[in-house]
């Protein structure tokens, strides 16, 4: 038998309208984020993106180290994958040390946004438009 190598790693599921990112994260000596197995800044070319996944690492009094930080997104548009993933990486920050809790909870990284699409009803045209009223 060959002795094999674990790979310690925490994970982290985060979810955002129709969005589902499941987040991995291991120690290392810098910082990498890949996303569908492609580079942060190949996969989210818009800046506002690439900072919004990356404003949990910027949290102050977190104590948050180097990571290689992999994450597989499925589903939803551009924007709501990029807070999926925020929200994975907050929560596999909390499972790897608890004490992390409260600065991320304070910068509003741990909530949910339970907000989606509200779905069509019969007889209108979409959720809540109706067709035009006419008398006669």
């Amino acid at each position: 038998m060959s002795a094999t190598k674990t790979v310690v790693y925490v994970e982290g599921i985060g979810r955002r309208k129709t969005a589902s990112a499941r987040v991995r994260l291991t120690p290392a000596s810098a910082t990498v984020i890949t996303v569908n197995g492609k580079e942060l800044n190949a996969y989210f070319q818009n800046l506002s993106h690439q900072k919004d996944v990356q404003s949990v690492l910027d949290t102050k009094d977190a104590g948050i180290e180097n990571y290689t930080i992999s994450a597989h997104v499925v589903g939803g548009g551009i924007s709501s994958q990029a807070e999926a993933i925020r929200l994975g990486i907050a929560r596999a920050l909390v499972k790897e040390k608890a004490s992390r809790r409260g600065a991320l909870k304070a910068e509003g990284f741990l909530m949910r946004d339970p907000r989606s699409v509200e779905r069509k009803k019969f007889g209108l045209r979409k959720a809540r438009k109706r067709p035009a009223w006419s008398k006669r």
